[in-house]
C-alpha cells in the first residue's frame, strides 16, 4: 500500500475512494472496504482511502477525546490487509478544519484525488461546522461528474458496529465482544525494549513491550496470543498498565510472560492478542503477595487455552 502524507498533492490517477477516522478498523470499516475494493477492481482504478491524523477529536477537544483503538502504524496496517492500494494521511489542523463543505469537494476530492466514486458511511459529515453531507456530496458528484454512493450501518449482536462501542466493551473487559465487533481479537504493537527486571527477580521473565498508546482503551491483566516470534503463535499472560506495586509508572507499560519461553528477543516487534481478561490491576502488599498473584494469573491464562 502506499502512503501519502497530504490531500492537496494531485493524485496520480483517478480514485474509488472512502474517507473516514477508522480507528481500530471494526466490521463496518472493513464492509465498506470490501464494498471499496471491489468497485475499485471493476473500474480498473487504485481503491484510495483519506484518513486523518490525528484525529478531529482530538484536534478540537483533546482533553476530553476517547483512547484511540489503534495508533497510526496499526492502522495502516490493517487498511494495508484488507486490500487499500493507496492511503492519503491529512494532517487535520486549523486551516483544514476551516474548509468548508464546498471548497473540500472542490479542493481535496476532486482537484487533488480526482475522485471518481466515493463511498462513505451513513453517518458522513465534513466541511467546517460538519455541514456537508450524503445529499450535498450527491448533488456535487452529479455536477462534477463523480458518482456517490452510500453504506448502511453493519450491525453485530444487535449493536451497531462503531468505535465507541468496541471501546466501551475493552473498558468494560468483554475482550469476547469487542472480537465479535471487530471480527477479531483487540490487539497492540510494539516493540521489546529493555525494562528494569522486576519479573525477572519475581521469578517470571517478561517481555517489555514499548507501546505509543498514551491512554490504551483497556487495562488490567489478560490472557493474550503473541505473534512476531518464530515458532509462533506464543501463549502467555500480560500487564497492561501502571504497575502500582512495583515501580509505578505514569505512562502505561505492557508486560507479557511467554509460557516455556525464554529466548532472548529484545528489539523484536510483536504483536500482542488480548484474548481473555483475568482482572484488574492492583496494588499488593509486597513483593511477595504479588508473586503469589502472579502465579496464579499464569495458571489461570493457561487454563483459559486448555479450554
Amino acid at each position: 500500500m502506499l502512503v501519502y502524507r497530504g490531500s492537496s498533492q494531485v493524485a496520480h490517477t483517478a480514485t474509488v475512494l472512502t474517507i473516514g477516522n477508522f480507528d481500530g478498523l471494526h466490521l463496518g470499516h472493513r464492509a465498506l472496504l470490501a464494498r471499496l475494493t471491489a468497485t475499485a477492481a471493476r473500474a480498473g482504478l487504485p481503491a484510495a482511502v483519506l484518513t486523518f491524523e490525528p484525529h478531529p477529536r482530538e484536534f478540537f477537544a483533546p482533553e476530553s477525546a476517547p483512547p484511540r483503538l489503534s495508533t497510526l502504524r496499526e492502522k495502516l496496517e490493517l487498511l494495508a490487509d484488507d486490500g487499500v492500494d493507496i492511503a492519503y494521511l491529512c494532517h487535520f489542523n486549523a486551516r483544514f478544519a476551516s474548509l468548508t463543505a464546498a471548497q473540500f469537494i472542490d479542493r481535496v476530492l476532486v482537484g487533488a484525488l480526482r475522485v471518481r466514486h466515493l463511498i462513505v458511511g451513513d453517518d458522513f459529515r465534513f466541511g467546517a461546522g460538519r455541514a456537508g453531507d450524503f445529499a450535498l456530496l450527491s448533488e456535487a458528484g452529479e455536477r462534477l461528474g463523480f458518482r456517490v454512493e452510500g453504506m448502511d450501518s453493519v450491525t453485530c449482536d444487535g449493536l451497531r458496529a462503531s468505535s465507541s462501542a468496541v471501546r466501551d466493551a475493552l473498558q468494560a473487559g468483554q475482550l469476547e465482544a469487542a472480537a465479535r465487533l471487530l471480527g477479531r481479537p483487540y490487539s497492540i504493537d510494539g516493540r521489546v525494549v529493555h525494562g528494569d527486571k522486576v519479573g525477572r527477580q519475581l521469578g517470571f521473565h517478561t517481555a517489555n513491550i514499548r507501546i505509543k498508546h498514551d491512554r490504551p482503551p483497556l487495562l488490567g491483566v489478560f490472557a493474550v496470543e503473541v505473534s512476531g516470534l518464530p515458532g509462533g503463535p506464543h501463549h502467555g499472560v500480560a500487564n497492561l498498565g501502571y504497575r502500582p506495586s512495583a515501580n509505578r509508572v505514569h505512562r502505561p507499560i505492557l508486560e507479557v510472560h511467554l509460557f516455556d519461553f525464554s529466548d532472548d528477543i529484545y528489539g523484536a516487534h510483536l504483536n500482542v492478542r488480548f484474548l481473555h481478561k483475568l482482572r484488574d490491576e492492583m496494588k499488593f502488599a509486597d513483593l511477595a503477595a504479588l508473586r503469589t498473584q502472579i502465579a496464579s494469573d499464569v495458571a489461570a491464562a493457561r487454563a483459559c487455552f486448555q479450554c
